[in-house]
């Protein structure tokens, strides 16, 4: 059962509008999701930017929790970086905001984040790591690309079926103003809707 804070900002977002632009954008992904459904198979989804910092971290949360919303069986998202760095606190802080439990595991350069949508789901472990780490899936799997420098800078992506550009603007550029944390919300939303959208049209 999705956290009932959680559950409410989900249900608001039949409000929002995905442009005709982005359902052009979101619609390659929306395929690769449709046909492993249909033939009952595992639906591994990388969500990979530069740093796996902020964009990554947040498609990867947000899908993972709309295929639980709307009931789409076996999808597993990850997230990965051409670099790793760290989660951006605000991210986590974003996510807390809107109902996800967090705790952190272990207190380090890279820290190790639970991430909890659901009270009986296996959290998401959020760190960040390079997209072809051990933790993500090395076959099988559509590679996501959520920013234009992690896209261009990586043609290829080894193991990825399909390699899909579906980029956001980078909140980092508002960082130390005060719009950060308004922000950061906008660009989850975003994020949420474009997922909302994606996973509602998914046919079981």
């Amino acid at each position: 059962m999705i956290f009932e804070e959680i559950n409410s900002f989900i249900s608001n977002l039949k409000d929002v509008a995905v442009s005709d632009e982005r359902k052009v954008v979101l619609q390659p992904l929306a395929d690769f999701v449709q046909d492993k459904v249909e033939k009952d198979q595992e639906v591994r989804l990388n969500f990979i930017c530069t740093h796996n910092s902020r964009r990554s971290h947040l498609s990867q949360v947000w899908a993972q929790t709309m295929a639980a919303y709307f009931n789409i069986k076996n999808v597993t998202c990850y997230s990965g970086g051409t670099e790793a760095t760290a989660l951006f606190p605000m991210v986590a802080k974003t996510l807390s905001n809107t109902g996800f439990k967090i705790e952190k595991l272990a207190e380090t350069d890279n820290p190790i984040y639970s991430i909890k949508y659901d009270v009986n789901a296996v959290p998401i472990i959020g760190f960040s790591k390079k997209y072809d780490d051990d933790f993500n899936p090395d076959s099988e799997f559509a590679a996501i690309m959520t920013c234009s420098q992690a896209d261009g800078g990586c043609p290829f992506i080894a193991g990825a079926e399909k390699r899909i550009p579906i980029t956001f603007e980078d909140p980092k550029a508002f960082d130390g103003t005060p719009q950060q944390a308004e922000k950061y919300q906008e660009r989850s939303q975003q994020i949420a809707s474009e997922m909302f959208y994606l996973f509602s049209n998914i046919k079981k």
